[in-house]
């Protein structure tokens, strides 16, 4: 399988000194920036800028022909996108301001450190991407539609939030930058992350690594492989994750758990492409893009210390929020019909009817556990069906058990009380019928909601009855 070349659009290198060009593009090649394309004859340049698309261009300013102060003005006429920088021979102060003047990106003494020169390269490909993909998500957003929906096929989604995803996620899928999926757990972070890989015309493959729990070396070695005899045990080579996803994506999930160690070595990686397998003293390059994910708030954890800054900015060229489920109202229902369809699939049972009580249920629930929580209630619901409607007692059951979790999850109050103030009867009166809402009617499940006894909350609701009774006999509405 060939690499995926860096970047997508070629580096255009344009000087008349054969020794100069074959010197730039050696740098850029051991520096992982290997598509390169040379030109010495200075009058070609306007033809290869109008026949191809270009990312970059280093020019020489002293040329015969066709000056490198000539070419300038033309090439940023006619292709403003494309960033220029200056490599001259000589250090005028009085041609540097020209040319920042007329917009180039950087202006470069031919001494330059090769550190240096990489470095401002990777810059300008960096802004180069960043501006086209700015452009491709005005367009998606002015557009509001997918030009590849068959890619999200993976994904149920009908509600305005999450469309308003995707089409970021279409804009920036051929991005080689570092791409953040956030959102709660469940949601679909890595569902995501593979729509990206597909929609990114990557030939590699899509290798998913869950980083949480790793240790520096086993962060290490997971990623980057080791040679045989590098510590005790490693008996022979053994390829990193790094290296089985070249020319595809390596997805790092759970990226907020990672210690300072191995954010260290993340953050090395991201920002030079290199890695080195545990063992050895050669560095190898990546062209793998990669996507990492977390349902951690990763601002607060910078905030507290326990995640580096400089790796925060990384990570967030490209960020997508999935939002929560509760957030998603519109959803809700083309996900129970496509869950529904797999469970009686699965089991070999013809698909119940709903009933309107518990699309109610699932409506005023909050859904902690997001699409991954839903897709399990409906399997649990299904497996124990037996005839009719679906029931909603196995979706009230798990509903219970997560309400009783909650004051442990918040310190919000159970209860809070806006406008008028009710009456003992009348808060009474409304806990007994939302415990018997939520519990779909199970009178043991609500009085454990309620606290008090089975019996209790019978007499309770038999008191109510009468009352109810008595007031009807003597013409009470």
């Amino acid at each position: 399988m060939s690499p995926v070349a860096f970047p997508r659009s070629p580096v255009l290198i344009v000087d008349d000194e054969y020794y100069i060009l074959l010197n730039v593009s050696g740098v850029l090649k051991a520096g992982g920036i290997d598509n390169v394309i040379t030109c010495q004859d200075s009058r070609e340049v306007m033809k290869i800028l109008g026949t191809q698309e270009v990312g970059v261009v280093l020019l020489d300013l002293t040329m015969p022909h066709l000056s490198g102060q000539e070419l300038l003005p033309r090439i940023r006429e006619e292709h403003p996108q494309i960033p220029v920088i200056i490599i001259t021979g000589t250090a005028e102060v009085e041609t540097a301001v020209e040319c920042m003047k007329l917009g180039v990106f950087d202006y470069l003494v031919k001494t330059i450190e090769e550190s240096k020169l990489l470095a401002t390269v990777r810059r300008a490909i960096e802004l180069r991407e960043l501006r086209d993909e700015n452009i491709a998500l005005r367009d998606h957003l002015f557009a509001q539609s997918l030009e590849r929906p068959q890619s999200f096929e993976g994904i149920i989604y009908r509600d305005e939030k999450m469309k308003a995803v995707l089409l970021y996620v279409e804009s920036i899928a051929r991005s080689d930058q570092t791409t953040l999926v956030s959102g709660e757990t469940g949601v679909g972070k890595e569902v995501v992350a593979r729509a990206i890989h597909a929609l990114s015309g990557r030939k590699g493959e899509f290798v998913a690594v869950n980083v949480a729990g790793l240790d520096d070396a086993m962060f290490s070695d997971t990623l980057f492989g080791h040679l045989k005899g590098a510590y005790t045990g490693a008996s022979g080579d053994r390829k990193g994750m790094i290296a089985v996803a070249a020319g595809g994506t390596l997805f790092l999930d759970e990226i907020g758990d990672l210690n300072n160690k191995s954010q260290v070595s993340l953050l090395r990686l991201l920002e030079s492409r290199e890695y080195y397998p545990l063992g050895s003293d050669l560095g190898r390059r990546t062209d793998a893009r990669i996507i990492v994910a977390t349902n951690r708030n990763l601002r607060q954890a910078v905030l507290e210390g326990a995640f580096r800054k400089d790796l925060y900015y990384r990570l967030q060229t490209h960020h997508v929020h999935v939002p929560a489920l509760r957030e998603r109202p519109g959803d809700l229902e083309p996900l129970v019909g496509r869950f529904l369809a797999m469970a009686c699939d699965e089991y070999g049972r013809e698909v119940p009817p709903i009933p309107s009580e518990l699309w109610a249920l699932l409506r005023r629930y909050s859904f902690p556990g997001n699409i991954r929580e839903l897709r399990s209630m409906i399997f649990d619901a299904v497996s124990r069906h037996g005839g009719g409607a679906l029931a909603i007692g196995p979706f009230a059951q798990v509903m219970e058990d997560n309400a009783l979790l909650e004051p442990d999850q918040n310190d919000d109050p159970p209860l809070t009380i806006g406008g008028t103030f009710p009456t003992l009867r009348e808060a009474t009166e409304f806990l007994v019928s939302e415990a018997l809402h939520r519990t779909g009617g199970n009178q043991a499940r609500a009085a454990r909601l309620l606290g008090i006894t089975p019996p209790a909350l019978s007499r309770r609701l038999g008191r109510g009855q009468g009352k109810s009774a008595k007031a009807s006999s003597s013409g009470e509405d």
